[in-house]
């Protein structure tokens, strides 16, 4: 350990001091000589003379007062002051290369932290197989998920407090940054005895005059503004009731027939009983799903989520 620290703090250049008066460059060439008991074979580790070892070493000893290195014809051995002083500069060197090497693979999103704000991670959806695929390629960031609502998790964001939020839409917020990472198709989620549910697909005039059913959570409030965009002016008038309920209460709600609600196609990846999914068949677009971020974001490893979001996409999208 001591020997590859020594040989990747060593880089040739001109040595920074330590502190106030020992460069270095000195302690490095005193760990080696202490690792190799020869200044000729220290020199050589080192890719420099064994005179300029000598001399760094003598300039040292006479800096601190102390004699590190007892020599003589067969070579050179500790002093006991040495082999303390050695000691304790070895476990130093040590921890600075663990800090250079960590820094560098913070800088390269190898390793840190990354915190995202997410509205449900459904199993075999495109977000749970991202992130997934995140984890895997770059098991050294730790991964913290946050589960709210849009507005929630975009205050977080604000807050420096989450590094991404991935929401419904595309949101256009002029202190973020934000991009388009994938898009569902609507599903109206229907009781499997509702009068509409042995048809292949429905459209907005089918669902007026139904309830529909909605969470506080999650997506619910862009769904309940989803609703009331396209049945504005229809009638019969939709109900819509809203409900503090999970996912899942709200899914076997619908099953016992308390309404309908609208979802995305990855919400008919879940294990349900009693329920429906049919398209909208006149829904202009799919439903686009964003990645928002902060624009003063240096944080590599949200650069790597973003390019393999990237990469998914272009494969998913592949014939």
């Amino acid at each position: 350990m001591r020997r590859r620290a020594i040989k990747n703090l060593c880089n040739g250049q001109p040595p920074p001091l330590l502190g106030s008066r020992i460069p270095l460059a000195s302690l490095i060439q005193t760990l080696a000589v202490a690792e190799y008991l020869s200044f000729y074979r220290a020199a050589q580790a080192l890719s420099t003379t064994q005179s300029s070892v000598s001399t760094r070493i003598k300039a040292l000893e006479q800096d601190l007062g102390i004699r590190l290195f007892e020599r003589n014809t067969r070579g050179v051995r500790l002093t006991e002051a040495g082999r303390i002083f050695v000691e304790r500069v070895s476990a130093g060197v040590d921890q600075l290369d663990h800090a250079v090497k960590t820094a560098g693979m913070a800088a390269s999103g190898e390793c840190g932290r990354l915190r995202i704000g997410i509205h449900a991670m459904i199993p075999g959806s495109y977000l749970a197989e991202l992130i997934g695929q995140y984890r895997e390629d770059h098991p050294g960031i730790d991964v913290e998920i946050i589960e709210g609502t849009a507005r929630k998790t975009i205050m977080q964001l604000r807050a420096d407090r989450l590094d991404v939020a991935f929401v419904t839409g595309r949101p256009d917020l002029p202190d973020c940054h934000s991009r388009c990472i994938w898009t569902e198709p609507l599903l109206a989620a229907l009781p499997e005895r509702h009068p509409l549910a042995g048809r292949s697909a429905v459209t907005w005039a089918d669902l007026a005059g139904e309830t529909f059913l909605v969470r506080h959570a999650g997506t619910g409030p862009q769904v309940h503004d989803h609703i009331v965009l396209r049945l504005i002016g229809r009638w019969p008038a939709p109900s819509i009731l809203r409900f503090d309920v999970g996912r899942g209460t709200l899914l076997s709600m619908i099953g016992k027939g308390f309404g309908i609600t609208i979802v995305g196609a990855a919400t008919s990846l879940l294990p349900t009983s009693g329920l429906v999914f049919l398209p909208v068949a006149d829904e202009p677009e799919p439903i686009p799903f964003s990645a928002v971020w902060s624009p003063s974001s240096q944080n590599a490893a949200l650069n790597n989520l973003l390019g393999l979001a990237s990469e998914m996409r272009v494969s998913n999208l592949a014939p």
